[in-house]
């Protein structure tokens, strides 16, 4: 593994030099990790520019709840090897979380979610890349790197978004190319033989017509988790994970402009450790005999993960005077298949003990098509608008393995969907503007199994509007408010997983939401002190769950009837000197499942505390009343940067960031076990820094207190488990030209 690493490292290096001659990183804001906390050239705290009405806009003057990560808070954050899911809780009302390693995370905001690990499972939170919808959840993986921001827009987004936008968006901007030549790279190595390594470099052809941009990251640890049941040591827990991306942009006339995208992502590592028995019984306190670096696999086929992603997009403007006609085509394969042993923990302790292997493998092969056309006015004056249309369409294959049992069963997802929006503001005076938006959409999805089972087709169909309204003022030049309705939902979906044991699909029919939000927007002591907040309140109809294992050990779509939730958001920054810079955040999510009627499996093993029914030979809870599967009530974070100059054109620094997550209940019914108390985890970075940003070196930690956070259950009726990362140490070096 070290020979590999080096060479990895030495690859990255020749490449950067040797079409750069030098190695480049971020300015010494880079360690202000948040982009609320960066600081303005002429001082105080910097703007925030968003794209949440598909247009840039500071934050201060857009009637949505959002916040935004910087390039230089996500290098940070994801300094020892970390990906997406390294990002929870750096935002108020994110969660992030993934059973299924770097390959499928799951997201959620304001409490909405979706639980289910399989590779065909819809999300309520959409993930836009470069205005391109990354629908299924192997291309929500594609790693962040060479980025201008992470923009979460927090509540529905349907008008300009589309379906299955209730909860919100994460929006990923990365850089463009640009008439200035430039090259940057950042390298960290850490523990467990952790490497990360980013590099970016803008060619200028013909400037003003042609200029390319190419970034790169590579990320890798080795194997740290040994296997206690067949005695190897060292045998789980690493990955390696390469991106690239290649940018042309062709600038015909100061009206026209075309940028053409190509990114792809190899990605060869482990699947999420299981660790069966380590909860309880009575409890959720990890066991005295829970060790973070053993499980016990009994499976040959190890817990290997291995996925492939190619991404490529025309991005073109055409200004007509008045008016700009976009369109953004877009096509993305993603291929690959993770296997997991449900009961790689503790060999024959604890209850739910499996005596046989019991992993099971999925794989997919994914294509998706993208096509959106918008026609927007230019900002300003008295009324701005923009109109458009949208056509999604993807097919994918999902083949499921249970070595021991059944023979493998594929399926295949056919998805389309189109729609026609507009939204227009008016613009009343100079202090307050009114913004409405309107939405239709159709979609359908056709399912049928292809090999190992009856072919079982099924077919949903919805077609829906979703609008929005929202009204703005500004009190005074440093502080607004807002008031905001509007509607969303969430596609009709089939899961089809269950086919290969022996089970039906099921269908879950569209889930439709309300939101009503109210908000403030101010900054003030000459931009040192920012405060934004946000209240909320949505009910939705028809909510889509997925009620996950269960004694059946199966994953079935379900509907309850309503669901309802509630709470704010506060996001804040602070410099009350030039040398220190504080943000905070902070959210409140309350979420409860409407239906008195809604009955789903429970663990045999597990302490049920909701109201039961005996149906047959099986347990049935009553979850009425729950709060939302992995939905945190409290989210918060927090982050502090000192620094020193030295008098010599550098400065040293001290960077700290905290996030904090509240007691999340993991399941539809709630138990003693399957569930998490509240949680911190924080990091640090110590460093040296050119004030002119040329280049840094630092060293870092990750996971400080190196806690034993569970972030997740699996409900296989053996207790099981998955926890954080652990601690790593590391150095870290940052270049630019």
């Amino acid at each position: 593994m070290t020979t590999r690493f080096i060479c990895s490292t030495g690859r990255l290096l020749a490449a950067t030099a040797l079409s750069l001659g030098t190695l480049a990183g971020a300015s010494p804001a880079l360690a202000q990790a948040a982009a609320d906390g960066a600081e303005s050239p002429d001082g105080g705290l910097a703007e925030i520019i968003v794209t949440a009405n598909r247009r840039e806009e500071n934050l201060q003057d857009v009637p949505v709840s959002a916040a935004t990560l910087s390039a230089d808070a996500v290098q940070s954050i994801l300094s020892a090897g970390g990906e997406v899911t390294a990002l929870s809780g750096h935002v108020p009302g994110l969660f992030i979380e993934s059973s299924n390693g770097r390959a499928a995370p799951r997201f959620y905001i304001r409490g909405l979610g979706n639980t289910d690990f399989d590779l065909a499972a819809s999300q309520p939170v959409s993930v836009v890349m470069d205005d391109v919808v990354l629908e299924n959840v192997t291309l929500k993986a594609f790693p962040i790197f060479d980025i201008d921001r992470v923009e979460v827009l927090r509540g529905p987004q349907g008008t300009l978004f589309g379906r299955n936008t209730p909860a919100g968006i994460v929006k990923i901007d990365t850089v463009r190319p640009s008439d200035e030549a430039t090259a940057q790279g950042a390298l960290s190595f850490g523990s467990f033989n952790t490497f990360s390594g980013e590099a970016a470099a803008t060619v200028p052809l013909a400037p003003g017509q042609v200029s390319l941009r190419f970034s790169g990251m590579l990320q890798s640890r080795s194997d740290w988790i040994d296997n206690g049941f067949t005695g190897e040591k060292n045998t789980i827990g690493g990955y390696d994970d390469r991106a690239g991306r290649v940018q042309v942009l062709v600038t015909p006339s100061v009206d026209f402009s075309i940028l053409g995208t190509v990114q792809f992502r190899n990605f060869t590592g482990t699947s999420t450790p299981f660790r069966a028995n380590i909860l309880g019984p009575g409890n959720n306190d990890l066991n005295a005999n829970y060790d973070r670096d053993t499980v016990f696999y009994d499976a040959g086929g190890g817990n290997v993960a291995r996925y492939k992603s190619r991404i490529a997009s025309i991005h073109s403007d055409y200004d007509f005077g008045g008016a700009t006609l976009t369109s953004i085509t877009a096509w993305a394969r993603s291929t690959g298949r993770s296997r997991g042993d449900i009961d790689g923990g503790n060999l024959v302790t604890g209850p739910g003990f499996i005596p046989f292997p019991s992993d099971t493998q999925d794989s997919i092969r994914l294509d998706q098509f993208t096509q959106e056309v918008r026609l927007a006015s230019e900002p300003g004056g008295p009324f701005t608008w923009q109109v458009g249309g949208f056509y999604f369409n993807s097919d994918f294959d999902v083949t499921t393995v249970g070595f021991n049992f059944p023979p493998p069963v594929t399926v295949r997802h056919d998805n389309e969907s189109w729609a026609l929006f507009g939204q227009g503001t008016f613009n009343l005076g100079e202090r307050a503007k009114i913004t409405a938006g309107l939405r239709y959409t159709d979609d359908e999805k056709d399912f049928v199994v292809l090999s190992g089972a009856a072919p079982q087709p099924r077919h949903v169909q919805d077609d829906r509007l979703s609008w929005d309204l929202s009204a703005f003022f500004d009190v005074t030049d440093d502080a607004s408010v807002y008031a905001k309705v509007a509607s969303g939902f969430r596609a009709p979906t089939i899961q089809g997983r269950d086919v290969a044991f022996f089970a039906p699909p099921s269908i879950a029919t569209s889930e439709k939401i309300m939101s009503y939000e109210a908000g403030f927007k101010s900054e003030f002591g000459g931009r040192t002190a920012r405060i934004n907040g946000a209240v909320f309140y949505y009910t939705i109809t028809d909510p889509q769950f997925s009620a996950v294992g269960g004694a059946g050990n199966l994953v079935q779509l379900v509907n309850a009837d309503k669901g309802r939730g509630y709470g704010f958001e506060l996001d804040t920054a602070f410099q009350p000197t030039s040398a220190l810079t504080l943000t905070a955040g902070l959210s409140y999510n309350n979420t409860r499942i409407q239906d008195p009627n809604l009955l789903v499996g429970t663990c045999a093993q597990c302490t049920v505390t909701d109201p039961t029914v005996v149906i047959g030979t099986n347990t049935r809870a009553r979850v009425d009343g729950n709060p939302f599967p992995n939905a945190p009530k409290w989210i918060a974070d927090f982050t502090a940067r000192y620094g020193v100059p030295m008098g010599n054109g550098g400065e040293l620094f001290a960077y700290t960031d905290w996030t904090y997550q509240g007691a999340t209940n993991f399941f539809l019914y709630e138990s003693l076990e399957f569930n998490a108390d509240n949680q911190w985890e924080g990091g640090l970075r110590i460093g040296y820094a050119r004030l002119d940003g040329d280049w840094e070196i630092a060293a870092f930690v990750r996971n400080i207190t190196n806690a034993d956070n569970v972030k997740g259950g699996i409900d296989f009726n053996n207790n099981t488990a998955f926890v954080n990362d652990p601690r790593v140490f590391g150095v870290s070096g940052r270049l630019r030209y």
